[in-house]
């Protein structure tokens, strides 16, 4: 793998956990819709890292793709609102690997979550002197190799990689072509990835080292 001159993360299980702030949305808006369901957190984390409308079809199966979309604007901004107010767990050498990687590359946040969400989590977590731009599955509902593409081609990035948790984030990095970090403290877990790391910390030091 040639030296990187960009890393861009995923967010959920990669750079902070705000699962248990994601189900609380849900299930407000369950309780707003008078729908006698609960979601838990089990069953929110087996579908972190889901595109959005994969997401709805398989909480929300009985509507139609228009209340859908619908339902998964009124989750996104109720999130918003949430994680304004409560946050998540920052993983341990987040703050301070952003803060030092910086100084050597270009960083970059793209995620499958909805519109908001990432500039959210870069106020909260107070990185945006580190984070040259992010993208959202919910911007334009494209796949996160179309996205890591369209990174590739606004910034000109020669040899970019993709650092996330998930086989999934593996699969889109290799869509898209570039290698694939795997950090395994996330939310999933594969054998397919080009560099693996079990820390944050980990991380940093190797990638501040070349």
């Amino acid at each position: 793998m040639q030296k990187p001159d960009s890393l861009i993360f995923d967010m959920d299980g990669t750079l902070w956990d705000a699962v248990d702030t994601y189900t609380e949305s849900w299930n407000l808006i369950f309780k707003k819709l008078n729908l006698n369901r609960t979601m838990v957190r089990e069953e929110l984390l087996e579908r972190i890292g889901w595109e959005g409308e994969k997401v709805m079809q398989a909480v929300l199966p009985e509507f139609d793709r228009d209340k859908r979309d619908e339902i998964y604007e009124e989750v996104g901004g109720l999130r918003r609102q949430l994680l304004q107010q409560n946050g998540g767990v920052l993983y341990e050498g987040v703050l301070n690997g952003l803060k030092q990687l910086a100084t050597r590359y270009q960083l970059f946040i793209l995620s499958n979550c909805a519109k908001g969400i990432i500039c959210v989590f870069i106020d909260w977590a107070g990185i945006d002197d580190y984070i040259t731009d992010e993208i959202a599955y919910g911007v334009n509902c494209m796949p996160k190799n179309h996205n890591i593409k369209l990174l590739i081609d606004t910034y000109k990035l020669k040899n970019p990689v993709y650092v996330g948790d998930t086989a999934g984030d593996g699969e889109q990095s290799r869509l898209a072509g570039i290698p694939f970090v795997f950090v395994s403290y996330g939310f999933g877990s594969t054998d397919d990835h080009d560099l693996k790391f079990d820390d944050f910390k980990s991380l940093t030091d190797y990638f501040m080292g070349l």
